[in-house]
């Protein structure tokens, strides 16, 4: 007899495959869930993999549109970004998964849901804290966290032999037992080999980009207008190819970036949960869109307005996302900080791809007159007195003259 429902959030991958046939021999049956956030997914065979396991039903949620203009725009508006490097690409992608599932769960009368987040790291917590949000009152199953799980697959060795009993196909090998997750905004790679820092990871595994070294000879060049922070077109092939669909934009920004070998990083970062992970990252078109934002937010965003966001927004909206926090009353707030922020951040930048790099070509706008070329000019005296900076100095240097003199009191003196 059945222990009832669980929506199992499957991959199609190794964990998840093992995870579905277990929670059926645990009696449990499985609804699996598989969101379309833009991998590049071979669903039907997915599909197929689910219900030959044993799956109930097998349900694909399209989550793409909410993903690109709920969460990834936004994303860009805040500059997110987390220990300086990484883009955040699997943690914007999971309050969106939480969010489908919990509703595919509802319409099924299943009582719990499931993962395939291991023990040690960033997404249980990022999952569950969105279950639990979005429904209260849901029962959570994390195989990775229940002993009798874990003491009998104790690695991916252990997973892939029972992946073999089971005649479960796989993507992974023994020769290459990396993890990988992706969507729309990038592709994580983890684990196997990648767990010593100092291994370089070998050409073969980066799915997404084209190596810098084989990218094109010849530069590419594009265009990017942006409307109150969001990008709103994309220009290509001079002019003869714009695109405005948020989501057409995003994939043909991922295309353009991934042909020029643009967004790959190697990085040790430090997990929510207190342990440092080395992880490596592809994010192509996310990489272009934030660059390409944050130079013209050079020309059109008002030096106070912008150290309060760089200071606080950014920061604590990046923070929030990676730890899993964003359905709590903080991060709706941090969020309703964006759009005021963004306002006059308006206009076009040129920008070129070429072997790994992107180089900012130049910006205008047309709307923000932030920026007096007549102002900042070096050959021109209009609008700017010299002489006005004698005062600037003079006040700015009371407080740094008595730092001096009590410094020469005290018998010390001022080194670099």
């Amino acid at each position: 007899m059945s222990k009832g429902k669980v929506c199992l959030a499957y991959s199609g991958g190794l964990d998840t495959s093992v995870i579905l046939a277990w929670l059926l021999e645990q009696g449990y049956e499985v609804i699996a869930f598989l969101a379309n956030i833009g991998q590049e997914e071979d669903f039907e065979e997915a599909e197929k993999k689910a219900l030959a396991i044993g799956a109930t039903k097998f349900v694909v949620v399209d989550v793409r549109k909410e993903f690109v203009e709920q969460v990834c725009f936004p994303a860009i508006q805040a500059n997110a970004i987390y220990e300086n490097v990484y883009l955040l690409g699997t943690s914007l992608a999971r309050p969106v998964i939480a969010q489908a599932q919990i509703k595919v769960a509802e319409e099924h009368g299943c009582f719990a849901v499931s993962h395939g987040c291991t023990g040690k790291g960033n997404d249980q917590v990022r999952f569950e804290l969105s279950f639990y949000a979005l429904k209260p009152d849901v029962v959570v199953i994390a195989p990775w966290r229940d002993p009798e799980f874990f003491n009998r697959f104790a690695g991916r060795n252990d997973l892939l032999e029972y992946a073999a009993s089971k005649n479960i196909p796989v993507a992974q090998t023994k020769a290459k037992p990396w993890s990988t997750d992706e969507n729309l905004a990038h592709i994580s790679f983890e684990a196997g080999i990648l767990e010593n820092p100092d291994t370089t990871p070998p050409k073969d595994m980066w799915k997404l980009t084209v190596d810098p070294t084989d990218a094109p000879e010849t530069p590419e060049d594009f265009s990017v207008v942006f409307e109150k922070g969001l990008p709103v077109k994309l220009v290509l092939d001079g002019g003869k190819k714009v695109v405005t669909d948020p989501v057409e934009l995003f994939i043909e920004a991922n295309a353009l970036a991934r042909r020029n070998g643009i967004g790959r990083i190697d990085i040790v970062e430090n997990r929510f949960i207190g342990i440092k992970s080395r992880g490596c990252y592809e994010t192509p078109g996310l990489t272009i869109l934030r660059n390409t934002h944050v130079d013209l937010e050079g020309l059109t965003l008002d030096r106070e307005v912008r150290a309060i966001r760089d200071q606080f927004v950014t920061v604590t909206y990046s923070k929030l996302l990676y730890n899993g926090m964003y359905f709590t009353p903080e991060c709706e707030y941090v969020r309703s900080m964006i759009p005021p922020s963004q306002k006059t951040v308006n206009g076009v930048v040129r920008a070129r791809a070429y072997k790994g790099s992107l180089t900012i070509l130049g910006r205008y706008s047309d709307t923000e007159k932030l920026y007096d070329e007549t102002e900042s000019s070096m050959d021109e005296l209009t609008g700017f007195s010299p002489e006005d900076t004698s005062g600037f100095i003079a006040v700015q240097s009371i407080r740094i003259k008595k730092y001096g003199e009590a410094a020469r009191e005290k018998g010390t003196t001022l080194e670099l």
